[in-house]
């Protein structure tokens, strides 16, 4: 079990949730969500019309959603592991050093796998 009192366990669960509702939400704008693997969603290609123009502004629409898709499902994965390792009792170890990761770092940023020492080697 880690050191995170009951009132920022509570604050720390509120904040990941949160932040889970917001990039499914987020996502959900440009993507749809796959069937068949969790936590994976698919760019829309969006179609604005048969001109080349229209084309190339569709195909620079979906790189875009493509990047920003991957960037947001990579933070979604992040929040829910954080989530479960709240549930789990395994939340705020360092994966590095197997360190507590302090508890206002956790706060800040309630994903966060790594302590400050370790970070900032990176």
């Amino acid at each position: 079990m880690t050191h995170i009192d009951k009132e920022s366990h509570d604050k720390i669960k509120a904040k990941l949730l949160e932040k889970k509702q917001s990039l499914e939400a987020e996502l959900a704008k440009f993507t749809e969500k796959s069937d068949k693997v969790p936590l994976d969603y698919d760019a829309k290609f969006v179609d604005l019309g048969d001109s080349e123009e229209d084309n190339a502004m569709e195909v620079a629409m979906y790189e875009e959603n493509l990047s920003l898709e991957r960037v947001l499902e990579k933070s979604l994965q992040n929040v829910v592991k954080a989530l479960e390792m709240l549930e789990q009792g395994t939340y705020g170890i360092c994966e590095i050093c197997h360190n507590e990761i302090a508890v206002e770092r956790l706060m800040v940023q309630p994903e966060a796998t790594l302590c400050m020492s370790c970070k900032s080697k990176e």
